[in-house]
């Protein structure tokens, strides 16, 4: 009988195996990667873009393109398209990401003969009309009317702005009179250099039939024409280092706090290690930042760091909202466990918990075939491949108090990242106000 009064044994989890994707290309040369699981009733498809940008690199263009997508084709309205989606008993979403846009296809395998020529249509025959257009820009300038009252608001589009600079992509946040200046030709004119065979990968997964690859063969193949590959352009990127910019807002009862700096991504050698860190800092409940600022102090509910990995570049992150008679104690604080990470050894156990969390997170995060199939994308994307979990595990198993104490020496520097305030704060020195 199980004795409820002792703990299970704890034990270190062994090797995660990944599963490969089936490799195909069809006659237009779009690669396409299966992974099938007869166990799963629904497949899964995502058509994957890179995004191209205009001069000016305008990332609004490329959000409305994505929202648009399914809102009207040479024979259906948006109506018309939703409503055979529902019928069906299918999910249909694009979406729009810094590096791509998708549009993802959940189904079952018998419906596919009907909502494939629908998507082929999406993809082709889009009309983007004027109305909904209209409808969305409406939209989303009251969304971001409503947005520019919120003090976390204002500090993530600051944080990106002097991150990565406010000329590009990555950095670039929207105003009210840059949605004035989208038009439906511009629209039309990227949505024809986007989305096209040579800019496009498939990922299937799911209960794969041969039938299936077969219409998709034929509707995204056969009868999608090849075209010239499409050149892409690196962004370029300017980052603020080592600002404390203040927005002061005189009602503000709670001070939203973003601190960062651009770092490395996925695929520099180091990223797992950054991961690592990172974690002990900020990255999950037991974090040192959570330990101090939210269950010692009491400053706060949430606070948290995070690293993001870019097509073009990486970015370290750290965020909270605090009342604001503790916005300064807040920033100190933050500022302390840094320092601590860079000049003092972290125990063994502390280590221990880390190394843990992080593998149990991925063996907790492939629980279905589609799982696999996000892992894959996340390394294909990257222009890597699954051995990257290998180096990753090795990485994070791997990790002793000298190597923490390096990758924070390294990647974890205070002086050099941006630290930005919306709401009240006491220390004014060496503040640039916005």
């Amino acid at each position: 009988m199980l004795n409820r009064a002792v703990a299970p044994e704890a034990k270190p989890i062994g090797d995660i195996h990944l599963k490969s994707p089936k490799v195909l290309a069809f006659n237009n040369g779009i690669p396409v990667y299966v992974f099938h699981s007869p166990d799963q009733e629904l497949v899964r498809i995502e058509w994957i873009f890179n995004n191209v940008f205009n001069e000016d690199e305008n990332p609004l263009l490329n959000s409305a393109l994505s929202a648009l997508l399914k809102e009207g084709t040479k024979n259906y309205n948006s109506a018309e398209i939703a409503d055979k989606v529902d019928f069906y008993g299918a999910f249909l979403m694009p979406e729009y990401g810094f590096d791509i846009t998708s549009l993802t296809l959940y189904t079952l395998n018998k419906h596919s003969n009907v909502l494939l020529p629908l998507i082929k249509e999406i993809l082709t025959e889009s009309v983007l009309p004027q109305k909904e257009l209209d409808t969305y820009l409406r939209n989303n300038k009251q969304k971001l009317q409503v947005s520019l009252q919120k003090n976390d608001y204002l500090a993530r589009r600051t944080y990106y702005n002097h991150v990565f600079g406010s000329g590009n992509r990555y950095g670039k946040t929207p105003s009210l009179e840059e949605y004035d200046l989208i038009s439906r030709d511009a629209l039309i004119d990227l949505y024809h250099k986007q989305f096209t065979p040579s800019n496009c990968r498939l990922i299937i997964s799911g209960n794969v039939s041969e039938s299936l690859l077969q219409e998709l063969s034929l509707y995204f193949g056969d009868q999608w024409l090849a075209t010239d590959e499409v050149p892409l352009t690196e962004p370029n990127l300017t980052a603020d280092i080592g600002q404390l910019i203040y927005d002061e807002r005189a009602e503000a009862l709670q001070s939203a706090i973003r601190i960062g700096m651009p770092n490395i991504n996925r695929n520099h050698v180091d990223y797992p290690a950054l991961q690592f860190v990172n974690t002990l800092l900020g990255g999950f409940f037991g974090s040192r930042l959570m330990r101090n600022i939210r269950e010692e102090k009491g400053y706060t509910y949430s606070i948290g760091s995070a690293v993001g990995s870019l097509k073009y570049g990486g970015f370290l992150t750290i965020a909270t909202e605090v009342g604001v008679d503790v916005t300064d104690a807040t920033l100190t604080e933050i500022e302390k466990e840094i320092e601590i990470l860079r000049t003092e050894l972290a125990t063994v156990e502390e280590l221990d918990l880390v190394k843990n969390y992080l593998s149990g997170s991925m063996l907790g995060s492939l629980e279905s075939i589609f799982s696999h199939a996000d892992k894959f994308k996340n390394v294909l994307l990257a222009n890597m491949d699954l051995t990257y979990y290998d180096h990753y595990m090795n990485e994070i198993n791997a990790m002793t108090p000298e190597k923490v104490k390096k990758i924070a020496i390294q990647y974890f520097d205070y002086s050099k990242m941006i630290k930005i305030v919306v709401g009240k704060m006491k220390t004014l020195e060496l503040v640039s106000e916005l």
